[in-house]
Order: structure tokens, then sequence, then C-alpha cells
């Protein structure tokens, strides 16, 4: 029972992230133009100094254009390929993959314990962080005499505001701005889709033993939101749900994310599951759970797909 609580806090404060949540062993969906991995060593127009205030609430100002930055989350990690700054990584995480050419970028250790020796050795002038599990290490890593910078959306609108603040501090406020404007039409597109479909209620899982759900304030609530769904949890943040209340709120829609962290199988052969509406209606979905729970420039293909496991008609 330890070692089920254990991996679910884990998950958890992956989640939390930019989450990957789930980060680990994640597919490689399709990239397209806003994924661009191209790397420009563009600087738009920007001039710096610049000083931002990063999703830990502290001002950073970071004295000149970054030419070394290390990444320790797989979402910051998407974000820096999408602006066209490949070139200037030299360092990730073990659970950065995406896109394929950050496989081969030197290892800073993993999400949970940033390896401080490695990024020492880097030599970066910009260290992109989170908060979560990595809060405690802030200081750690200012003292690497780095500008060390805290992203960590928790809603799409978020999201945005964290790419802008990821083209600030790189000089790539240009590419930001039209990141942004791409998948904010993108999503525009999905909710025209959906306009006309009426709300489905939905479950969705993040863990399976035990059960664990996402409420209103998290990142995959907001997504439900924009795919035109009804999340039947009511309880704000990520939390465990027994199968009494799953089956009183007998959702429309069952999903599920496939990761690292949730292996989800035979969710319909499950005990007591055969009573619920949804897989009675053969309406039970596996997402890809690096769409949907890295808070990068993907994340609009996450909500495409829960967008057509509710609203299969309309795509």
């Amino acid at each position: 029972m330890r070692h089920r609580i254990t991996r679910v806090a884990v998950l958890l404060t992956v989640l939390a992230l930019t989450t990957s949540l789930a980060l680990a062993g994640c597919s490689s969906s399709g990239s397209d133009d806003k994924g661009d991995s191209t790397s420009k060593s563009t600087t738009s127009e920007a001039t710096f100094p610049v000083t931002v205030t990063d999703d830990a609430g502290r001002q950073v100002t970071i004295d000149a254009v970054p030419e070394r930055i290390v990444s320790l989350a797989p979402a910051n990690t998407e974000i820096v390929a999408a602006l066209g700054l490949l070139d200037r990584l030299v360092g990730v995480t073990t659970y950065c993959d995406y896109p394929p050419e950050v496989l081969d970028l030197p290892k800073m250790g993993d999400f949970v314990a940033p390896n401080m020796e490695a990024i020492a050795a880097a030599g970066p002038d910009l260290i992109l962080a989170t908060t979560g599990v990595q809060a405690e290490t802030i200081a750690q890593l200012e003292q690497l005499g780095a500008a060390v910078v805290a992203i960590d959306p928790q809603t799409l609108d978020a999201l945005f505001v964290s790419i802008e603040t990821v083209g600030s501090v790189t000089g790539a406020t240009a590419e930001a701005k039209e990141l942004v404007d791409s998948m904010t039409e993108e999503l525009a597109g999905i909710g025209a889709a959906v306009s006309a479909e009426g709300p489905s209620t939905c479950f969705l899982e993040i863990a399976q033993d035990p059960l664990f759900t996402a409420g209103p304030g998290t990142l995959l609530d907001d997504l439900i939101s924009a795919a035109g769904g009804t999340n039947v949890v009511m309880e704000s943040g990520y939390v465990g749900y027994s199968l009494e209340q799953l089956l009183a709120d007998d959702p429309q829609v069952y999903m599920a994310t496939k990761g690292s962290m949730s292996e989800p199988s035979a969710i319909d052969s499950r005990a007591g599951y055969n009573a619920l509406a949804s897989v009675k209606a053969g309406r039970v979905y596996v997402l890809d759970d690096n769409l949907v729970s890295r808070p990068g420039p993907r994340i609009v293909e996450g909500v495409r797909q829960i967008a057509e496991a509710l609203h299969p008609d309309a795509f």
C-alpha cells in the first residue's frame, strides 16, 4: 500500500508540472509548424535586461540574451524547441523526449531530483525549472550563478503567459507571440467544431491503483472545458476517487491517460465498471498522457484528442 501511495504522490507532482504529468515514456505524436524544432538562434526584437515574474511569484532579471539554457521539465523543453532555440539547450532531464533531438542532449538528472553537479558543469546562464517538487531546489539552482525561471501553468491561459515569459527571457518574443496566436487559433477551431454539440459529462482517470482523477483548478479540467465537456468531478485538484462515487456520477464518457505513470487496460472488464453508462455505450477512450498533461505547445493536440472522444460526430 505504501508503494501505491508513493507512486501516486510522484504522479501528482509530475502532473503539477508542467507535468507531464506523466512525463517519461511519452509517445511522439506528430508535430506541426507550431512545434518546429529548427534551431533559429533568433532574438526577435527583445532588449535586455528583462525582468519577469515567474510562476513561483518571483521577480527574475535576465541581464543578457541567454546562450546556454538548461530545462528541468519536459514541457519547458518543448516550449524552447517550439521557439526555435534548440541550439541553445545544453541540458535536459531524463524525462525530456520531445522533440527527438533532445534525446541526445546531456542529462541533468530526472524531473524530481535535478543533478546539481551536472547542471553546474553545463554552465548555463538560464535555467527553466518548475514548482512543486522542484520548489525547494530553486535556491540551490540560483547559487550556480544562472538566472532561474519557474514555469508551471495550471490553465490554458496561464500556459500562453508562460510561453510569452519564456519568449521574453530568451529574446524570442516575436516567436512566442506567433506560437500563442497559432495555438489560440487552433483551439478556436476546435471550439467551433463542438459548439453545436450538446455537453457530454466525462471522467478522466490519471491513475488506476488506486483510482485518481483531476477536478476543478487543474490543467486537465481546463482542457475538458475547452473540448466542450463537463467534468463530473467536483472536488478541486488531483483527487482519489471511489468506485461508488464513480458509479453515482455515471459519466457519459470515460477517459484515461496512458504514460509512464499510468497504464490503463481492460477498463470495461474491471469489477463494477460494466454498470457505467460510458462502458455500456462503448465510450471509453485512452489518451496520450504527454499531449494532455504537459503544458506545452502540443497541448492543443491533447484538447483535440479529448474533443474527439467527447464529440466524435463533430470531427
